[in-house]
């Protein structure tokens, strides 16, 4: 210890180095007056229950940032955040006392006092009771900038809450009228900005003094630290305690622990806190004064433990009240003293060359000349990310502003994610998560990305039950996402991005079991029970078989039974079934037993069949609209419902052989099924039989609004089920002259929406004959009722893409083309309207065999004659339909089951 500082520290007593949380400067200060005083103990701005921890500090696997997390034992969702990154000076004075076996000692507030406190409503360290910070209670925050030199060292995590609610708008009317020191210092030297302010005087002039100095080589590294409490102390003779309320009683606690670490270490204590609190620990206060400000206050039974943190969760923009605009570019400040901003550039260059950018080594020279001549020109000491952005687009990015934002992602802020050991404390199941993690080769990662898995192979599946199981548990480490690749059901994509935030979600989630395994059976037990809805039961079961959690699955079961067996909402029924159908085939998937649950399916299915026709019924357009959707669903789930699936046998929709026998028979006009005995239909075919038969109830029923009406039509002619003249018949109904227009605008919307649920127009574009209905139709309306319709069919038509309205519109004005009779092996057939030759069926016939394969068509019960039908046979209806046939002298209007020129749903 030099003489001087010898002397300043018997004078003056403990060292009280003011500082800004995540700067790099102020962080250089602190361990260059740190090497001065070489103190006998170091305290710090942070919670005392946290003393113990501090060992965990030195070693090798603690890489920051990380962040000490607080939570009460009995309510982990309340909990606080203490962030520390590389440069933030708290950290920097812990690792400087560490080194050298100086006791370090927490000195603000303890948090079993601060989260109690927020029982009350907000807590001493801004925060809500939820553990969020409320909206602009903190001086911090990037409402008021900088704020208070960012004296506050608790600040959680989590959002800021939005000012919506009265608490919420008094709350920010309150953070108006609080002081901001650091603007108050930077107006003052006439800077409107005092981020730049700030950079200006501390950050930026200490970057370029050298490292480990915080000032020019010789200096007296406490002067710094002597101006600020300066000037802290004038703000705060004038502002008092800045209207932060909860200061008082902090400071209080501050002071009675730096008496009692004088009284065990002597005056040779340094005390890093925020530079706001240095004069209120200077001041000279009774013992009693201060216990008087601490009695009464509430308290709660905490744990304390280190967690990662990340740059991201750093920067102002997360809502972290202390946060900092750059944490990327202060921690390059801080790594890289010398010559930082040719040492950014060069990593900016790396960036764009790692994204394609043509960027070399001249281009980084001149970019250093340009950003060095603006800072000189703009008489700043060093150049800032302004100059550098400038540089950069100039110069690397061709006056383009493209790069801008992948370089403020990437570098100014960044992905960085910290690491804690292994050893520091956890709940349990946050052990079992590290576990399982190492186990499958998935590491937490700050920056988000994609994740293919596919299950068939053990550690891809073992990956898909770890992401799902956390997700039933309310710890989206992973979101599922469209797969890019591929649709098949042994395939999942994830997006992945490890926040800060879920160590408190693991807290929270571990009240329900020591392993992921028992967490997730034990919550998806309890909400089965508490589950409002039969939809909320239908899609828990399919997340407990994506999850295997087979214990909790006999619970789900109960329930979906006793709630399915008392809802008679033909809506909620209808919403509640392709959850479960999905399950059913995602248990077939996994190799899951999901008999059970295909039971409960069938006998929701009849219960859909048997209440949908009067439940369509007497329905506004919105009541239709809705209901479409159900009825769209519900195809979908009989689609997959009626294929035979994994131990299935043919029979009965439950998998039972059929001892009565049933048939199909079609009525006069209509195609109507009629279920009648015969030995050859299996469960699956009988089930699409009933269905046939409710869409063809729909579709006939004249109190059931035109939408729902048309789009049962739709279906049914997808499938095959409407006989010769069915849909002419059906349309010519819908559409006669005493139907209002309304109503037929609707028919026309359901039949050939391009909405929700339908096609986009692209079956009129492949299907001449229903083109040629509709046409037919529209030509035939009167002139009276035609400026009624169109608005309507215009809002219909609109929905389809430009390009699909454009190849309607050449379709029409060409005109139906002629049929073609010709034999088997001839030429090729004349083209549809719009199209170009017709089919080849030479060469269509040679593929047959593949996509009969590939579909799966073989497997359901077709026969093996239609192939004659595609081959070009004697009695092929479908030939006027490929070359025009709506002007054929008998059009064939019928949709075989695998009509490879429709549309199947």
């Amino acid at each position: 210890m030099s003489e001087r500082s010898e002397r300043t520290t018997n004078r003056c007593g403990p060292v009280l180095l003011g500082v800004r949380h995540h700067g790099p400067g102020s962080a250089r200060a602190v361990r260059a007056a740190l090497e001065q005083c070489t103190p006998d103990a170091v305290l710090i701005e942070g919670p005392p229950e946290a003393d113990a921890l501090v060992p965990l500090a030195a070693q090798e696997g603690m890489r920051p940032p990380v962040a000490l997390l607080a939570h009460v034992q009995d309510d982990p969702g309340r909990a606080a955040f203490w962030p520390l990154a590389e440069f933030s000076p708290e950290w920097v004075a812990m690792r400087w006392a560490l080194e050298r076996g100086v006791p370090v000692r927490f000195i603000d507030l303890p948090a079993a006092h601060s989260l109690a406190m927020g029982e009350k409503g907000e807590t001493a360290d801004g925060g809500t009771a939820d553990g969020n910070p409320a909206a602009g209670a903190d001086a911090d925050g990037e409402k008021q900038g900088v704020g208070k030199g960012d004296a506050d060292g608790a600040h959680t995590g989590g959002p800021v809450a939005p000012a919506d609610g009265p608490g919420e708008q008094e709350a920010a009317a309150e953070a108006d009228v609080r002081v901001d020191p650091i603007r108050v210092l930077a107006e003052a030297a006439g800077y409107d900005d005092p981020e730049r302010w700030w950079e200006d005087v501390v950050e930026h002039r200490a970057g370029r003094a050298g490292a480990g100095s915080g000032g020019e080589p010789g200096a007296d590294a406490l002067a710094p630290f002597a101006a600020l409490a300066e000037a802290m102390g004038a703000l705060r003779e004038t502002y008092g305690d800045g209207g932060h309320d909860r200061d008082p009683v902090r400071e209080a606690h501050m002071r009675l622990r730096l008496r009692a670490a004088r009284r065990e270490f002597g005056d040779g204590i340094a005390v890093v806190c925020g530079a706001w609190h240095v004069p209120a620990l200077a001041r000279r206060t009774t013992v009693a004064a201060d216990r008087q400000l601490l009695k009464g206050l509430p308290k709660a039974k905490v744990a304390v433990t280190w967690v990662p943190w990340t740059h991201r969760r750093l920067s102002r923009h997360s809502g972290y009240g202390a946060g900092i605009a750059s944490p990327g570019w202060y921690g390059h400040l801080f790594s890289a003293p010398d010559r930082p901003v040719a040492r950014w550039l060069t990593k900016v260059a790396g960036l764009l060359r790692e994204e394609d950018y043509a960027v070399s080594s001249a281009h980084v020279i001149e970019a250093v000349r340009l950003a060095e001549g603006l800072a000189t020109v703009r008489g700043r000491p060093l150049a800032g990310l302004t100059e550098l952005d400038d540089a950069v687009r100039a110069v690397m990015g061709d006056g383009s502003d493209a790069p801008s934002s992948l370089i403020h992602d990437r570098l100014v802020v960044g992905d960085v994610l910290g690491e804690v050991p292994d050893d520091a404390p956890a709940v349990p199941l946050q052990r079992d998560i590290a576990r399982s993690q190492r186990t499958l080769r998935l590491k937490s990662e700050a920056r988000e990305r994609e994740l293919e898995l596919d299950l068939r192979k053990e550690t891809d599946a073992g990956r898909s039950r770890l992401l799902h199981r956390l997700r039933l548990l309310g710890i989206p480490w992973g979101e599922p996402t469209r797969s890019r690749g591929s649709t098949g059901t042994f395939r999942e994509t994830w997006r992945l991005r490890w926040e800060p935030e879920l160590s408190v979600r693991v807290a929270e989630a571990g009240i329900w079991g020591t392993t992921v395994l028992s967490a997730a059976t034990a919550k998806a037990a309890s909400e089965a029970t508490g589950a409002a809805t039969l939809a909320e039961v239908t899609a828990l079961a399919e997340r407990c078989l994506l999850a295997e959690l087979p214990d909790a699955l006999p619970v789900v079961m109960r329930s979906l039974s006793d709630r399915a067996a008392l809802d008679a909402d033909v809506g909620h029924l209808a919403q509640a079934l392709p959850a479960l159908v999905r399950s059913v085939r995602y248990g077939d998937v996994r190799g899951t037993d999901a008999a059970a649950l295909r039971e409960v399916a069938m006998g929701l299915a009849e219960r859909v069949f048997v209440g949908l026709p009067p439940a369509c019924a007497g329905l506004d357009a919105d009541g239709a609209a809705e209901m479409r959707g159900h009825l769209d669903a519900t195809h979908q789930a009989v689609g997959l419902l009626g294929r035979p699936g994994a131990g299935q046998a043919d029979g009965d929709p439950a998998g039972r052989p059929t001892s009565q026998p049933t048939g199909r028979q079609t009525g006069p006009h209509t195609g109507r099924l009629l279920d009648q005995p015969t030995g050859r239909q299996t469960g699956a075919q009988h089930l699409r039989a009933r269905w046939a038969g409710v869409l063809r109830a729909v579709s006939e029923r004249d109190a059931v609004p035109g939408l729902i009406r048309g789009r049962s039509a739709r279906l049914l002619l997808d499938e095959g089920e409407l006989g010769d003249g069915g849909a002419e018949r059906l349309m010519g109904l819908a559409l006669s002259p005493g139907t209002p227009p309304t109503d037929a605008a609707g028919w026309i919307e359901g039949f050939v929406g391009g909405g929700a649920g339908g096609d986009g127009g692209m079956l009129l574009v492949h299907d001449g004959r229903l083109l040629a209905l509709v046409d037919g139709w529209l030509t035939g309306v009167p002139d009276a009722a035609f400026t009624d319709v169109l608005p309507l069919l215009r809002r219909t038509f609109a929905e389809y893409e430009a390009g699909v309205r454009r190849t309607l519109g050449e379709l029409i004005r060409r005109g139906p083309a002629s049929p073609s009779h010709r034999q088997a092996g001839d030429a090729p057939d004349a083209a549809a309207p719009g199209f170009g030759p017709g089919l080849d069926r030479d060469r269509a016939a040679a593929v047959l065999p593949t996509l009969r394969m590939l579909l799966g068509i073989g497997a359901h019960g077709f026969d093996d004659e239609r192939n004659d039908e595609l081959s070009g046979g004697p009695n092929d209806g479908r030939n006027d339909a490929l070359s025009g046939g709506p002007n054929s002298d008998q059009p064939d209007t019928t949709r075989p089951a695998d009509d490879l020129t429709g549309a199947r749903t």
